[in-house]
């Protein structure tokens, strides 16, 4: 199913109207991808958050059926890597009318970089969308994802990062 941002956002008032605190998501991946409007829709929903508000969150998740695969990462390590310990202050905050949710995104920069690990043919899509729309520089680019800390070989992402280098510069 294609979550479109218009129901990511109803999605997420259902789960405000049930907080009793605030909370901080900071949506990663495809998701970001479809809140800064640079993608119509993602397949499912991807927030990283601190391991409070993830405890939290997940509690609020049982009392709706809402029916979406969610992902939720915590403290920067998604997708089996971790980003930069900066990438909250490069976030992007999205205006919602959410009154318990503060919604951001990572940066456009950190989502192109997050997503050069794995490298499937949707990822590579959207990482030329990140570097065409937002005008990512090579360099920032090469530096970003050479900040990131990966599990496992190290070789993968290098080759993949000269994948991008190659077909988008």
């Amino acid at each position: 199913m294609e979550i479109k941002a218009d129901r990511l956002f109803k999605f997420l008032a259902e789960v405000d109207v049930e907080l009793k605190k605030e909370i901080e998501l900071n949506a990663v991946g495809g998701t970001a991808l479809t809140l800064l409007g640079l993608k119509t829709s993602t397949i499912d929903i991807d927030f990283d958050m601190s391991d409070d508000d993830k405890i939290y969150f997940k509690k609020v998740l049982e009392l709706l059926p809402h029916g979406f695969k969610i992902d939720i990462f915590t403290e920067g390590y998604i997708f089996c890597q971790q980003l930069p310990k900066d990438y909250l202050e490069m976030r992007k905050m999205i205006n919602s009318n959410l009154k318990k949710i503060r919604l951001y995104t990572i940066s456009p920069l950190d989502i192109a970089a997050s997503k050069i690990s794995r490298l499937n043919d949707r990822d590579i899509e959207d990482i030329g969308s990140v570097i065409n729309k937002c005008k990512i520089k090579m360099e920032d680019l090469i530096n970003r994802s050479n900040e990131i800390m990966h599990a496992g070989s190290e070789d993968i992402p290098k080759k993949n990062l000269e994948i991008i280098i190659q077909k988008f510069y």
